[in-house]
């Protein structure tokens, strides 16, 4: 692996408990928990690089003032702004401090699903029919077709995914837009809503070396899978609700059209080292986008992107190694170009 590397671990931590006041359950669904940083922790110990936490926000930014690691295990998922999940990596990249994961503008333009919807559809790839929606006025001009989804525009986790997110009538859809505009304040993704099976695919690396680590199909185990929503509720009791398939017990032709489509989405967006993109079929079988998680949960034993790696075969310590080698490679061949980092000292 080469010499030990001193590594800061920016993340946000997770309230425990949430402290009260007005807002959905789900508002901090997207942090971490201290169980998720001393397991990467440990993953990195156990290489010989000799850890540290940073946190998030400004302790992560005083923290990287004062004593700067070698290289940023980068978790952060920022508050306040839609381009929150890009504050940790502009601060690296004007520091001139390695990190990984994907850079500031493809964490940026994901977390909009929008953004990340219309580049996809750009490379002429498959997503669902959508229109984002400021105010309930914005209704009038919609013109998709029944059963509907609708989401919070920049949320990652499922925040604001309900069982009752489908909807079949225009009444239903107001309630929902309603809803999401009141606990999130920010716009809407209304989408037609994909009927068929739904995957989620890891995929490594990055540019032309970009290739899915697996495939993973989520099937309902009860219900209709042509109503199923992988909603927050489903996804905090995962173990009752849910059979994770990996790989998907469908035609090879079938998984094999979902893993292109996620590479393709992820080279797209620039995704880099470790990313998760969910992709679900229409009632035509054609897979679909349906957004991209360039910062996913590597919570151990929960997270999909855990879940898949150990499925085929990689162990949790392993997954986070590839992760730190694919920053590593990324730093060597920066260098390699000739490219000069310049970092700016206060005066």
């Amino acid at each position: 692996m080469g010499s030990p590397l001193r590594v800061g671990i920016a993340a946000d931590l997770r309230p425990e408990p949430p402290p009260p006041g007005v807002g959905p359950d789900d508002r901090f669904e997207e942090y971490d928990s201290p169980r998720t940083v001393e397991a990467i922790a440990a993953a990195l110990a156990a290489r010989g690089h000799a850890p540290r936490f940073l946190g998030g926000g400004r302790a992560f930014l005083q923290a990287v003032l004062g004593d700067p690691p070698d290289l940023v295990f980068n978790l952060a998922e920022g508050s306040g702004t839609r381009s929150r999940e890009a504050h940790v990596p502009a601060v690296c990249e004007m520091l001139g401090i390695p990190f990984t994961g994907s850079d500031p503008l493809t964490l940026a333009a994901a977390l909009d699903k929008s953004v990340a919807k219309r580049l996809v559809a750009s490379a002429g790839l498959a997503t669902p029919r959508g229109w984002v929606v400021e105010s309930r006025a914005d209704l009038s001009g919609l013109d998709l077709r029944f059963p509907l989804i609708a989401k919070p525009l920049r949320e990652g986790s499922s925040i604001g995914i309900r069982r009752g997110s489908r909807v079949e009538d225009r009444a239903a859809l107001e309630a929902a837009v309603d809803r999401l505009l009141e606990d999130y304040a920010e716009p809407v993704l209304v989408e037609e809503f994909c009927e068929g099976p739904e995957f989620t695919v890891a995929v490594l690396g990055e540019g032309p070396r970009a290739a899915a680590l697996g495939v993973m199909e989520i099937v309902p185990r009860a219900g209709s899978l042509r109503e199923f929503v992988y909603s927050v509720e489903v996804k905090r009791n995962w173990r009752e609700e849910v059979l994770y398939r990996v790989p998907p017990d469908r035609p090879a032709e079938v998984v094999l059209a979902v893993e292109e489509l996620a590479v393709a989405a992820a080279r797209v967006l620039g995704c880099r080292d470790l990313s998760r993109i969910d992709v679900r079929t229409g009632s035509d079988g054609r897979p679909c986008f349906l957004e991209a998680n360039p910062l996913p949960g590597l919570a151990p034993g929960t997270s999909d992107v855990v879940i898949l790696a150990e499925r085929v075969g990689i162990p949790y310590a392993e997954l986070i190694d590839r992760v730190v080698l694919g920053a590593l490679s990324r730093g060597r061949a920066a260098r390699a170009r000739g490219v000069v980092e310049v970092t700016c000292a206060a005066q």
